[in-house]
């Protein structure tokens, strides 16, 4: 009887071989340069045993055994930088300084660099440019994890990358495309949750639960913010997610989860420090929309007039923001007037931002009881569309 047909073994997948690449224990490894580690680690992710392994690097498995071991060390520069090339990963990881390494380095503090600055612009009211200068990088990295180098600090960046982006297409791009964005901030969780890092984990779930909450997909963006939430490690980290919680739990409908974000946030604002979307100015918005999403009108009708000033920590964004919502509560106290002030004070800024949805926040507050205001802002939407197909 002829004996069963083996089957060949199986190779762990190329995301699986990349996310191994970003754990602890990795960074351990490769912080060590200790050849014979990375080979023992490089071997185990990819599945190989000793002999396929020399196949790949050009020695056969007694040397591969010996270079595990410490037996036997690769002395020249050359040797060592094909191994490192092989293996995809830095030439420095291996003692070797050159060209393509000092290229490498360049390469991530560049990237570091351009997301620091598209947020900054982002939250100076110039979302488009940060978009111009984040889908660049974000390309170049990922063509460079499909090439198989997965970096631990590369991998980082790119998830930064992602979710800057993510954001800043959350602020350019119209309601029926801003699945877009959330998509993009999406990218982002699966390499945050291998690096055991709470903060930034919180701070991916957290970005994302607001991009899918824009993109009206309410229930799971209160999962994630909650998970965001419980991620936090700190009170400061938890302060930049309580008023994203509680906007979602708002307008999910949900009185009681939105009731008690907002007292938790109300018992952080003498503690923990402002930022733009933790400052009175940004909470008294949210509770005022809040309010009007969970029935309670008449009690956000009392409390329009009693906002704190704007300061330097709130984005401009965020006065547009605030003005539709002010429009829309004074609306529902009959107020025409100050309604009208407010959208049109709204509408030159969105304008000049290049904010499609909140110009489409003021098309549906205007509505039949000031058309002039609906008209002109469905006439800056159109222009705004127009630009964007072209």
């Amino acid at each position: 009887m002829a004996a069963p047909e083996r089957l060949p073994a199986s190779r762990p997948s190329a995301q699986h071989v990349v996310w191994h690449w970003a754990t602890p224990q990795a960074r351990t490894i490769l912080n060590s340069g200790d050849l014979g580690a990375i080979l023992r680690f490089h071997r185990t992710v990819h599945g190989l045993n000793q002999t396929e392994l020399g196949n790949l690097l050009g020695y056969d498995k007694t040397y591969i055994s010996a270079l595990e071991l410490r037996k036997k060390t690769l002395g020249d520069v050359g040797s060592l930088r094909r191994v490192a090339e092989q293996l995809r990963l830095p030439p420095h990881i291996l003692g070797v300084t050159d060209p393509a390494d000092t290229d490498h380095r360049a390469m991530v503090q560049f990237g570091q660099s351009t997301v620091r600055l598209a947020e900054i612009a982002r939250q100076s009211g110039h979302a488009s440019e940060a978009v111009a200068e984040l889908w660049p990088l974000v390309a170049r990295l990922e063509a460079r994890l499909a090439d198989g180098h997965a970096e631990r600090e590369v991998l980082r960046l790119l998830a930064h990358a992602r979710v800057g982006l993510g954001v800043a297409l959350g602020n350019v791009l119209p309601e029926e495309r801003l699945a877009t964005a959330a998509h993009w901030t999406a990218k982002s969780l699966s390499i945050a949750a291998h690096f055991n890092d709470p903060t930034f984990s919180s701070y991916a779930l957290r970005m994302h639960g607001n991009e899918l909450r824009k993109a009206h997909i309410r229930g799971a963006a209160v999962d994630r913010l909650r998970h965001a939430a419980a991620l936090a490690p700190d009170r400061e980290t938890r302060a930049e997610v309580l008023p994203l919680l509680a906007r979602a739990a708002g307008e999910l409908g949900d009185a009681q989860l939105f009731d008690s974000v907002m007292q938790e946030a109300d018992g952080l604002i003498e503690s923990a420090g402002h930022t733009s979307l933790f400052n009175p100015y940004a909470l008294h918005e949210i509770r005022l929309r809040g309010l009007v999403s969970t029935g309670r009108a008449d009690v956000a009708i009392r409390l329009v007039d009693h906002g704190p000033g704007s300061t330097t920590t709130v984005a401009p964004q965020w006065r547009v923001i605030e003005l539709i919502t002010v429009a829309h509560v004074r609306l529902l106290a009959n107020d025409r007037g100050g309604a009208t002030e407010s959208l049109n004070t709204a509408m030159t800024e969105a304008v000049v931002q290049r904010l499609p949805h909140q110009l489409q926040r003021i098309v549906r507050t205007a509505g039949d009881r000031l058309p002039d205001v609906r008209g002109q802002a469905v006439q800056a939407l159109d222009r705004i569309r127009q630009e964007m197909a072209a």
